[in-house]
């Protein structure tokens, strides 16, 4: 089971010249593994891409991605992660998704397919990080 960036589906669903093929060898290799996950936000932020809620689950069903809700004890870590990052001087845009993935990952005990890692890094260090560089 692992938990993948928007980022990643983003490459594929975009032909991204760079990281197409890598993400998509990711995301083969480790469907064999077990579930691919997604979460609410990884969900919104891949809405950006579709023309429709239809043609977006259609997408999510044929890549055999899995939508997980959020527990209350992922909400609440996302929260003291975003607090943490704030008191450090961190700026209030576009973060909270970030916290929010991360601590997802860290509740369920499972590792992030990603390409951005810096935030996940720093906020939860006991995740595992699946990006380019590191298999």
């Amino acid at each position: 089971m692992i938990l993948v960036d928007s980022c990643i589906l983003i490459d594929v669903l975009e032909d991204d010249q760079e990281w197409a093929d890598w993400s998509q060898q990711q995301l083969e290799g480790w469907s064999v593994r077990g579930p691919l996950l997604i979460n609410p936000v990884i969900y919104a932020e891949l809405a950006a891409y579709a023309f429709s809620k239809e043609a977006l689950d259609a997408e999510v069903a044929q890549a055999g991605l899995h939508l997980r809700e959020f527990s209350s004890e992922a909400l609440f870590l996302a929260g003291r992660a975003h607090a943490a990052y704030r008191r450090r001087g961190g700026l209030r845009a576009g973060v909270l998704s970030d916290f929010l993935i991360g601590a997802q990952a860290a509740v369920l005990e499972i590792p992030i397919l990603t390409r951005d890692t810096a935030r996940f890094r720093s906020y939860f260090t006991t995740v595992k990080l699946v990006c380019p560089g590191i298999i």
